[in-house]
């Protein structure tokens, strides 16, 4: 154990929400999860993770979405710190502490997020310097989301989603985020994406043409028209609520609108910060979602906040 890790002062780490631009599902395989061509973008709603050395390993959570996340051994953020632990022969217990602004199952990867803010406020806690190549490597064991919390901005998923490749895009992006008050299990998703497909030839995914000219040109209305998640026939199917939901916000000047991920969060892309308000107070007026929050991306991915020093990152 380095020297470092017996200093008992805690780390922060803040770590973004995502949003799927594009996710192209293709056919099941032999491990169980689908073959994926996907763009995410890390958007402003963050989680943060905190983490300090304690007497037992822990977690406590809070915000408004704290009795939904699991405070036992199957926390992710806590399998995080575990794995990380056993890599790098640490034995010192840490407390951690995820003040939550992410919905849970939600289809915007608050688990997975969690779970890259531990292992980077643990990495700088015990000192580790790990590179960003090993953390991605746990990431990737960790679930398929959660290299690209490490990496954020924006980039391009394949495989089951963890490899990643970076897209040099232009500018920056209005959201709006409409919350649903179920969420809905990704597994579930996905079993029922295979059940409306079950009699149709499914093909090896590929990124949309028009989303990469989209993200080249920075152009908003552009994307708003290539957004595409072929998740989103089953998420509705499971929730039908959700194409009210859809229809409302692009009738109220949305520029496109997507199920987020697996669901069942719908993220509407606007123009500006004027109209994101005014699409947000207009959902809200509509009855048909109850919690509405506004985001911008691009943004970094999980980062220290507060670091060693108790100092505030700049």
């Amino acid at each position: 154990m380095s020297s470092a890790a017996r200093t008992p002062i805690g780390v922060t780490a803040r770590v973004p929400a995502k949003v799927n631009l594009e996710l192209m599902v293709g056919p099941r395989r032999p491990d169980g999860f689908h073959h994926l061509a996907t763009v995410f973008q890390a958007v402003g709603l963050y989680d943060d993770v905190s983490v300090e050395l304690a007497d037992d390993w822990g977690v406590t959570v809070t915000g408004p979405y704290a009795d939904q996340v699991p405070t036992d051994d199957s926390n992710l953020a806590m399998r995080a710190v575990r794995l990380l632990a056993g890599e790098t022969g640490i034995d010192v217990p840490v407390h951690i502490t995820i003040d939550k602004d992410i919905p849970v199952a939600g289809g915007m990867a608050g688990g997975s997020a969690d779970a890259a803010g531990a292992l980077v406020a643990c990495d700088a806690l015990w000192g580790l310097g790990s590179s960003k190549a090993v953390l991605e490597e746990l990431a990737a064991e960790l679930g398929s989301d959660v290299p690209f919390a490490l990496t954020g901005g924006t980039a391009m998923g394949s495989g089951r989603g963890d490899r990643l490749a970076p897209v040099l895009g232009r500018g920056r992006y209005h959201w709006v985020f409409a919350m649903g008050d179920a969420g809905l299990s990704t597994p579930a998703v996905y079993a029922e994406c295979d059940r409306l497909r079950a009699t149709m030839r499914v093909h090896e995914p590929v990124p949309s043409a028009s989303m990469m000219s989209a993200l080249r040109s920075g152009d908003a209305a552009a994307l708003g028209k290539a957004l595409s998640n072929e998740l989103q026939p089953a998420a509705i199917s499971l929730q039908p609520r959700l194409d009210g939901v859809l229809r409302t916000g692009i009738e109220y000047g949305a520029l496109g609108g997507i199920v987020s991920g697996s669901g069942p969060t719908v993220a509407f892309l606007v123009a500006d910060t004027e109209r994101g308000l005014d699409l947000a107070v207009a959902l809200t007026a509509s009855g048909t979602v109850s919690v509405v929050k506004r985001a911008v991306g691009p943004v970094v991915g999980a980062h220290v906040v507060t670091g060693p020093t108790g100092r505030r990152s700049s």
